[in-house]
């Protein structure tokens, strides 16, 4: 009785989906952007979508699996066409729900925006038919290129919200995660090759894990965004809140009461991380100063530092990167310091 109501509801969805494709990209793009914020009014909102997330990537890993028990238990085949719409779906979802997080956290003057770059085009493939359809899915090794990515970026957002895992944590599970899927998948179309093409790929995985690890401070940390900075002279300790804020600040100013780097992040409720503001001078680190963050304020938690010594001529352009543990960039405070004025000659 369930078996013969069912069945005609799920052959209906699927002549609606087959009828009607863009149907699906419209709901993943709208669903996806809301997911952002919905993520941004609460952590429990947060933990839900990123755990339906994750279950979905499941369901992606097992889909053969899936097939076969739905035809084993109701009788319906799923059509190639049904699945890889569902396969997109996921994609999109995916895709749209972490460009956001990446978008507010990249800085864009610098090589993470080739990262994020990159999500922007997955995220265009994924709702652009005749691409994800005619020219991605086809070709093998492109698809589990583009899964690949997607499930790392994914990780890297739903794990600090799912486990409140610190980035540098969350950075090595999503590219051990994203290393080792990648072997299983590909082991498959390599399957009754020689041993030694067989070897070959798996060398090949692991440098590209070894090159995804070096140029991790070319990926955004997802989920940490600063809300507020200021380079300032005056900090009130007692409010916690900065000066006016400086882009130029003479030598002697700057001996006689230092600066104030000042930031304010957004992290995930219950995450604790450590942070560093790394000054440098020219384009040199004089000083890395660990600081640490607790999630949770929606205004961002409030951290700075302090710095009084400066070289004996510190006439030049000066940043200040606010990095995490694992050298991830979180953003960059930039001021110039000038030369002191000379005092007049006498006559």
């Amino acid at each position: 009785m369930l078996l013969s109501t069912f069945k005609p509801q799920v052959l209906k969805l699927i002549e609606l989906l087959q009828r009607h494709p863009r149907l699906i990209a419209l709901y993943g793009f709208c669903s996806g952007m809301a997911s952002f914020f919905l993520v941004d009014r609460g952590a429990r909102v947060a933990k839900v979508i990123a755990i339906l997330l994750l279950v979905s990537w499941v369901w992606l890993m097992l889909e053969n699996l899936f097939r076969r028990s739905v035809e084993r238990l109701f009788g319906i085949e799923l059509p190639p066409p049904l699945m890889r719409f569902l396969t997109q779906l996921i994609h999109q979802e995916s895709l749209f729900f972490v460009l956001p997080f990446f978008a507010i956290t990249t800085s864009w003057n610098s090589g993470q925006a080739l990262f994020t770059g990159l999500l922007g085009v997955a995220a265009l493939c994924s709702i652009t038919d005749p691409i994800y359809n005619r020219h991605l899915a086809p070709r093998r090794w492109l698809f589990l290129a583009y899964h690949t990515l997607t499930l790392f970026a994914v990780l890297l957002a739903a794990l600090p919200l799912i486990l409140q895992q610190t980035t540098a944590q969350s950075y090595r599970w999503a590219l051990g995660t994203a290393v080792a899927l990648s072997f299983v998948s590909l082991l498959g179309v390599f399957r009754g090759q020689r041993w030694w093409r067989v070897l070959g790929l798996a060398v090949l995985i692991l440098a590209l894990g070894g090159l995804g690890w070096v140029t991790r401070v070319w990926v955004p940390p997802a989920t940490l965004w600063l809300t507020e900075v200021a380079v300032t002279p005056d900090l009130d300790n007692h409010q916690r809140t900065p000066g006016d804020g400086v882009e130029e600040v003479s030598a002697a100013e700057l001996r006689s009461k230092g600066l104030y780097a000042y930031t304010a992040i957004n992290a995930p409720r219950g995450l604790n991380e450590r942070i560093y503001h790394v000054w440098r001078f020219n384009g040199r680190e004089v000083d890395r100063i660990a600081l640490g963050i607790h999630g949770g304020r929606e205004a961002g938690y409030r951290a700075w530092t302090h710095k009084q010594n400066f070289p004996s001529n510190p006439v030049g352009r000066w940043q200040v990167q606010v990095l995490t543990e694992a050298g991830q960039m979180i953003g960059t405070l930039r001021f110039k310091v000038t030369p002191s004025e000379l005092p007049p000659k006498p006559h």
